[in-house]
């Protein structure tokens, strides 16, 4: 079953390795546990113990494994190339284990091209600059989460809530007795009581994965297989996940299968050949990033991905993945000028063979893992995201809503004395709102590089600027969609995010920024007890307009409602309070004033409704009743009413059904 030079060294090759059935599948292109087989792997062979390496370079003429074991010669290990033309080198080296430093050496077949690679499947790395590979046996931590993973489907599903906090390793929170980043295992009882204290159910945790230029923020990755080691080992991260998990926190990895960087170490050119990416840089080079792309058609590529995504989710636990940059893998002319690219074979700008790749990962995925989420990160108004993909769909659990989150922000940062003009900035993302399964991201790339922090987007003086911050998390937090802050946010950092720099935890202990993190505190218990929020994130039902046609004093009202509560939500844009404003309702009674972001525990003025208003007749707004009401000045408030049996008994059956089904 193999060549020459493998039988010629009988201790270096294990026929059982590789099973027949695994070449197959390989060849088929449906291997999607490939980092079992591929990579280096810790074992005994003929009663040695040692490391056994595999690597797919098909187009090379020779490759031999290098290392600190062997000085770094490239003529001491050479790999025996198996003859069943799957194009994948092996070798079995004895004597050598956990923490040896290795690459591989390839020479291409034309000679002309000579490369010491890092490990495309390796499991642990050099910390950058640096930049070999580390055998290591991710076998070895014990997990102690299991009562986390058999009850996730209830903390997972698209019906349950979910606060996500947007998290930067390296610059959440930098150690004080090293000067530097925080581990993983440090960082963990630290994020997680952080994470418990201000209500976050999830924690999203931008791209761990090895990646040689810090400044990328994680999404030039290297190591698909491996965390980065500027915060420690691979067991460590599986501490920090398990440690969350125990805490009852979800974990959320940020995932970059959209590009890759050209460092001549990783994935470019890999055997001298366009192996991962296309060799013509109008469908392999990425204009905006300077970086390549994958080519999706290749059904190697594809195994490649697919098991980078599943071995995340099965080795690290993760209970959901956020795929970076889909637009950019959906259109084939993204960011491209006329000429700049390659139509596909019916003439058009969609790039056919990512979107089978986009609905093979998530078909997979949840078949194999369906208590997860997969997210996408889509800017267009592609179509059915979210949709199934049996049903024309990509088959994503979920996705950010960026058009909400620009038009959201470009109304904040008007002056309230022009946004009269712009209420259709609002009133628009509410049109389209249950079209696709939304996540609402604030998130990092909104905070950085000349964009400011969302404190000093909004418009005003200090006391403006915080109560805008006010209305606008919780105009969020009523806004159909799960939720996602960018960490900063939450309690109103003044400077935009530097990866460079930790988060500004003094600023953290001055009162406007404290009133804001109890009023995320509140906003975080509200969403999750409030079956009328946490339940209906994605069930139109669950929305209904009050009145959204005041654009002349900035006031929209609408209502969020669930088998048996109900809440009105009232916001004044501008900063004149309103006085004896009367909103339509349908039920009669007491409405619970359950939040108000003027409130003076958040540093409002204080101006609001003692508690409850009643309402009564005279009607407003199509509706038999209507309550007066203060709305105070860039506040928000929310009203509750609990239903009654016999206001229940007025829902439709159709819509109580699928209310109901909401919590499910």
């Amino acid at each position: 079953m193999v060549n020459m030079e493998i039988n010629n060294k009988t201790d270096g090759f294990d026929p059982d390795h590789f099973s027949d059935y695994d070449i197959y599948l390989f060849k088929a292109g449906s291997h999607f546990r490939l980092y079992e087989k591929l990579g280096s792997h810790i074992r005994t062979l003929n009663g040695k113990a040692g490391t056994y390496f595999a690597v797919w370079a098909p187009n090379a003429s020779r490759v031999s494994v290098i290392g600190d074991f062997n000085a770094w010669n490239k003529n001491s290990n050479p790999m025996g190339q198996r003859w069943d033309g799957s194009g994948i080198w092996e070798l079995f080296i004895p004597d050598i284990g956990k923490g040896t430093l290795y690459k591989y050496h390839i020479f291409s077949k034309t000679g002309s091209y000579e490369s010491d690679k890092s490990d495309p499947f390796g499991f642990y790395c050099e910390t950058p600059p640096k930049t070999a590979s580390i055998v290591y046996d991710i076998e070895d931590y014990q997990w102690n989460d299991s009562a986390w993973i058999s009850g996730r489907k209830l903390k997972n599903s698209l019906s349950s809530p979910m606060v996500i906090y947007e998290v930067h390793a390296g610059s959440w929170q930098h150690s004080r007795q090293e000067n530097g980043f925080l581990n993983y295992r440090q960082m963990a009882p630290l994020l997680a009581g952080y994470a418990k204290k201000m209500g976050f159910t999830h924690i999203e945790l931008m791209p761990l994965m090895e990646h040689p230029f810090y400044g990328s923020w994680g999404y030039q990755i290297t190591g698909y297989f491996a965390p980065t080691s500027r915060y420690g080992k691979p067991d460590d991260l599986m501490y920090l996940v398990d440690f969350l998990h125990n805490e009852n926190i979800g974990v959320i990895l940020d995932w970059v299968p959209s590009h890759f960087p050209n460092d001549n170490h990783g994935l470019y050119r890999f055997d001298g050949t366009f192996l991962y990416e296309h060799e013509d840089p109008r469908k392999g080079f990425h204009p905006d990033w300077k970086s390549m792309i994958f080519n999706y058609g290749r059904a190697e590529i594809k195994e490649f991905l697919i098991s980078s995504a599943i071995f995340w989710l099965d080795k690290y636990h993760a209970d959901g993945l956020r795929i970076d940059g889909v637009a950019s893998m959906l259109y084939l002319d993204y960011s491209r000028k006329h000429g700049e690219w390659i139509p596909n074979k019916y003439g058009g700008r969609e790039n056919l063979e990512a979107i089978e790749f986009l609905k093979q990962l998530n078909t997979l995925i949840y078949s194999q893992y369906p208590d997860v989420q997969t997210i996408a990160e889509e800017s267009t108004a592609w179509p059915a995201v979210t949709k199934p993909v049996d049903c024309g769909g990509l088959g994503f659990g979920m996705k950010w809503n960026m058009g909400w989150m620009h038009d959201t922000l470009d109304y904040f940062s008007k002056d309230p004395v022009y946004r009269k003009y712009h209420q259709n900035l609002l009133t628009f993302s509410f049109w389209y709102a249950f079209e696709e399964n939304f996540v609402l991201p604030l998130s990092h790339d909104e905070v950085v590089h000349g964009k400011k922090s969302l404190l000093e987007k909004m418009p005003g003086d200090d006391w403006q600027k915080f109560a805008n911050l006010r209305l606008l998390l919780a105009y969020m937090y009523c806004f159909p969609g799960k939720k996602l802050l960018f960490m900063g946010s939450e309690f109103a950092q003044r400077r935009e995010w530097s990866h460079d720099l930790e988060m500004d935890w003094s600023e953290a202990e001055y009162e406007y920024h404290i009133n804001i993190s109890k009023l995320v505190c509140d906003l975080n218990r509200i969403y999750v007890n409030e079956p009328a929020l946490a339940y209906t994130d994605f069930a139109p039902e669950s929305f209904e307009w009050v009145d959204y046609h005041d654009a002349q004093q900035s006031i929209m009202s609408f209502l969020r409602k669930s088998e048996k509560s109900v809440i009105l939500a009232a916001c004044n844009f501008t900063p004149a309070p309103r006085h004896n404003y009367r909103i339509g309702v349908s039920e009669k009674g007491q409405w619970k004033e359950i939040l108000n972001t003027d409130s003076s525990i958040y540093g409002g003025s204080g101006q609001g409704n003692f508690g409850a208003v009643a309402a009564a007749k005279p009607g407003r707004h199509g509706r038999q009743f209507s309550i007066s009401v203060t709305l105070p000045p860039l506040g928000i408030i929310f009203f509750k009413r609990e239903l009654s049996d016999a206001d229940q008994a007025t829902v439709p059956e159709t819509e109580k059904t699928k209310l109901k089904k909401g919590k499910q």
